[in-house]
Order: structure tokens, then C-alpha cells, then sequence
């Protein structure tokens, strides 16, 4: 993988392990030759794992709707900075330019961000690898609720092989490294789906 998409929140949360698994993170992938694909924000986790990235000599290619930078939350750092005029041009400008995505901490707009690129994935719209970084277990109760949905018959039970987890960065990347992508199924998108 030469980028990763990286979903987060635009807050720091409650625990000071959040910010500093988003800094070993950010400075993972600097290491790794990995480019930062993010909300392009200075903000919260968003700004951390920018600053990490950067500060370890990585590139971080962010994506911002315009109604964004015009409040000024703009990283001023960014190695390349797309201004785009939607939250939905931003999601498939980052999903584009991605080769995986890892999903940290975060809240209403990091859960919308990593289910659409869940379900694309369900729907076989790509094929890369997706990362949970479960630090200190948060995304325990969320792995409950797919369970439950597999239980109650919403989603195959295969699906859960969608995404990898583990709680550090160095473990999460190598899972995403090995991770092979479920074999296509029979399932045909209705017309409006199908491009061309």
C-alpha cells in the first residue's frame, strides 16, 4: 500500500491514548513510505495525525469541502490540499486516491465515513484492505452491533472479513497487509449501479 485513507475524529475524545495511537500511527506511515490520505483538517485527531505524518517527513494529501477551509480549518501543513465542493465529493476523492483505510477513534462523521467504504466494499465496489485501530477497546461495542446484524440475518456472515482489527498501529498495518479480498459473489448491481 502506498496510501492510506485514515478516518477520525475531528475531536481529541476523553483518553489520552487516542492522540498518542494517532501519533505512533501518523508516524508509522511516514516511515513506512506510506502517503496520509485525510479530511485535510488541523483539528482534533484529524490535526495529529497530520502533524505526525509531517513532522516524521511523510506526505499528507488532504481533502476539504470548501464550506471547511472557509472556516479556516484548513491544515495549514498539508503536502497537497484539495479543496472540493461536497462532503460527498471529499469521501470519493479520498476513497480514490486510497490503497486502505483505517478507521480511529472518532464519532458521527468517522462511523458515516467508514460504513460507506464498508459497504462499497461489500459491494464489490472496491477491493482494499480496511482497518479498525480498537484502541483501548473502542470499537468493541461496534463490533458487537455487526455481530448482532449477522445474527439477525442483515449481513452475511462472511462480511465481517470486510475489515481487519487490532490495537496498535504496527499490528493493524501488518493485518491489512495479509488481509485477501472475499471472492465475489453472484450478486448483480441493479442498472442505475452499473457504470457505463
Amino acid at each position: 500500500m502506498k496510501s492510506i485513507c485514515v478516518f477520525c475524529g475531528a475531536r481529541h475524545g476523553e483518553r489520552v491514548a487516542y492522540r498518542h495511537a494517532t501519533e505512533g500511527l501518523g508516524k508509522l506511515l511516514a516511515d513506512e513510505g506510506i502517503e496520509l490520505v485525510w479530511g485535510g483538517g488541523h483539528v482534533g485527531l484529524m490535526g495529529v495525525v497530520a502533524d505526525a505524518v509531517l513532522k516524521a517527513g511523510g506526505r499528507a494529501f488532504g481533502v476539504i469541502p470548501d464550506f471547511m477551509a472557509e472556516r479556516e480549518l484548513e491544515h495549514p501543513g498539508a503536502t497537497e490540499m484539495r479543496v472540493v465542493d461536497s462532503m460527498h465529493t471529499r469521501k470519493a476523492a479520498m476513497a480514490e486516491r486510497a490503497e486502505g483505510f483505517i478507521a480511529l477513534p472518532g464519532g458521527y462523521g468517522t462511523l458515516d465515513e467508514l460504513f460507506e467504504i464498508l459497504t462499497w466494499g461489500q459491494l464489490h465496489i472496491h477491493r482494499k484492505p480496511i482497518g479498525l485501530l480498537n484502541v483501548e477497546g473502542f470499537y468493541e461495542p461496534l463490533i458487537a452491533m455487526v455481530r448482532h446484524m449477522v445474527a439477525e440475518g442483515f449481513v452475511k456472515s462472511e462480511n465481517l472479513d470486510l475489515f481487519c482489527v487490532a490495537d496498535t498501529p504496527e499490528a493493524l498495518l501488518a493485518a491489512m497487509r495479509a488481509w485477501q479480498a472475499p471472492a465475489e459473489d453472484d450478486w448483480v448491481p441493479p442498472l442505475s449501479m452499473q457504470q457505463g
